[in-house]
């Protein structure tokens, strides 16, 4: 249960990038690619 929230924050980064990375807008979806590998690799 600790680990949830940061876990849906990891899930709608990822999401967020898979956006980004469709509309062809790499900054982007490398930014929120690289927001849920810190987040994760905080987290656990």
């Amino acid at each position: 249960m600790i680990r949830f929230f940061p876990s849906v924050m990891i899930v709608l980064s990822v999401g967020a990038a898979a956006v980004y990375a469709w509309d062809a807008d790499w900054r982007r979806a490398i930014y929120w690619t690289a927001a849920a590998v810190l987040t994760a690799s905080v987290t656990f």
